[in-house]
């Protein structure tokens, strides 16, 4: 798949956890590695195109695997 995504996530306080441009691998998801127990706001912007943006939460019992936000 190839394509490229802004990706810019922060926790609830405001401080940024990442804020980067990343390139999917040829299976299409983006792979990322959050601190555990917080919530954070997702912005994926596809270059040139759409915005998702998702609210996530790193909490035990939480989902590891996200598939939720999809460029269609």
């Amino acid at each position: 798949m190839n394509e490229s995504f802004n990706v810019y996530i922060e926790d609830m306080g405001g401080n940024v956890i990442i804020d980067d441009t990343m390139e999917t691998p040829a299976n299409g998801f983006l792979d990322l590695w959050l601190p555990r127990d917080n919530n954070y706001r997702v912005v994926i912007e596809h270059v040139g195109g759409e915005t998702l943006e998702s609210e996530l939460s790193t909490f035990e019992g939480d989902p590891t695997c996200i598939t939720t936000m999809q460029f269609m």
